[in-house]
């Protein structure tokens, strides 16, 4: 039997390599620059607009906020008696089965429990190149064996690359990031469709949609029907991006029952009842409030994407709450001479080590970075790597 203690000893290095491979940690680390006296002396850190993390400036809706506020006060108990109503809202919503829900701190640890679950030292963990690569390191971290294939020139998961090397390593996860981090791209839905439909024997397809509410729905297709066709196929999701709840921690995966079986070992199946509440409450009202923020990200986004063409600045097209920029330069060094001027941009991607993630934040806070960019665009040379 597989008990907690012997779970915390077993996976010891599981929560070392947590700390390594954790996109939180990295944006604290980030973050942390903002107190150094060089940048204090342009900004102070409450001043600088945070593009960094791919969050949702919107914050909570302010029924998730009057949910979490009032939850305060129960935050002395577990609520275990609150998780089953929460599984059945998430099955609801979906159009799943309950068995086929399971829930977790951010669509995170439904990721890292697939991870474990499904990939060895001989079963890889296959993937692409560049993706969310906080995947790729705990992967690694853990002694998992990795493979990956590039994007296609569309920018888009080359499906039948994915399957090959499934089928050479007789079996393993295949994990699909939709749309795509860091590069706001999109695999059409006839790709999905087809690896669904072909996945080799002992392979699993991990489908990570956390950003699918910021494409427009004809531009997407979610893989949840294939949850629902009982394949073997895993969808998570979470409160963190549309819902603006990043620092709740709130997500959850779908998957058919066998596969929840296998994943719940190594999930811990408590979410705190702040994150519970707040959830609940914005499910409660997703069928307004997705459709507006997604048509006000979509406007900042396009107006965005409008002033980059109009300086023949090159980029991916997004379909995500980010866009990556082609700058040609050094990300890290341009990074910091942004954040230096009280903007923070995301971190460096290999090997797209020449384009520059940007969150899209309020109307303000993309005028400002335009007023950064700008400046810092225009005084840093052009680095012959990135250009080459």
């Amino acid at each position: 039997m597989l008990t907690r203690r012997r779970l915390m000893r077993d996976f010891g290095l599981f929560a070392v390599a947590t700390q390594v491979a954790s996109e939180p940690l990295l944006a604290r680390r980030l973050r942390s620059q903002a107190l150094a006296p060089e940048v204090q002396q342009a900004a102070a850190p409450h001043e600088i607009v945070w593009l960094d993390s791919n969050e949702n400036p919107a914050g909570p809706s302010p029924s998730a906020i009057k949910a979490m506020a009032d939850a305060a006060a129960a935050a002395a108990r577990y609520h275990f008696d609150e998780f089953p109503a929460f599984t059945n809202a998430i099955a609801h919503s979906e159009n799943v089965k309950p068995e086929q829900v399971l829930f977790g701190v951010g669509s995170t640890e439904v990721i890292d429990a697939a991870i474990c679950a499904f990939t060895s030292e001989s079963r890889p963990l296959i993937s692409a190149s560049s993706t969310y690569d906080i995947v790729i390191d705990l992967a690694r971290s853990l002694g998992k064996k990795v493979a990956q294939v590039p994007l296609t020139d569309a920018w888009a998961y080359d499906v039948r690359k994915l399957a090959e090397e499934a089928t050479k390593a007789g079996g393993g996860l295949i994990y699909v990031c939709n749309p795509n981090n860091p590069t706001s791209s999109i695999t059409p839905a006839r790709d999905i469709d087809w690896l669904a439909a072909n996945l080799p024997p002992n392979t699993v397809l991990l489908m990570d949609e956390a950003y699918i509410h910021f494409a427009q729905p004809g531009e997407i297709e979610s893989a949840m029907k294939h949850v629902r066709e009982n394949r073997n196929v895993i969808v998570t999701r979470t409160f963190s991006k549309i819902y603006g709840m990043a620092g709740a921690r709130a997500g959850f995966g779908c998957a058919p029952a066998e596969l929840v079986k296998a994943l719940n070992p190594f999930m811990d199946k408590v979410i705190p009842v702040m994150a519970l509440r707040g959830a609940m409450a914005a499910l409660a009202e997703q069928d307004t409030l997705v459709p507006r923020r997604r048509a006000e990200l979509g406007r900042i986004r396009s107006e965005f994407c409008d002033w980059l063409r109009g300086k023949d600045i090159p980029y991916i097209e997004p379909h995500a709450n980010f866009v990556m920029v082609d700058i040609k330069r050094d990300v890290k060094t341009f990074g910091k001479q942004m954040l230096g001027a009280g903007v923070a941009v995301g971190r460096p991607f290999p090997p797209l080590d020449g384009m520059l993630r940007v969150t899209m934040g309020t109307d303000a806070d993309m005028r400002k970075f335009r007023d950064v960019f700008s400046k810092v665009y225009a005084s840093e040379p052009l680095a012959a790597a990135a250009a080459s």
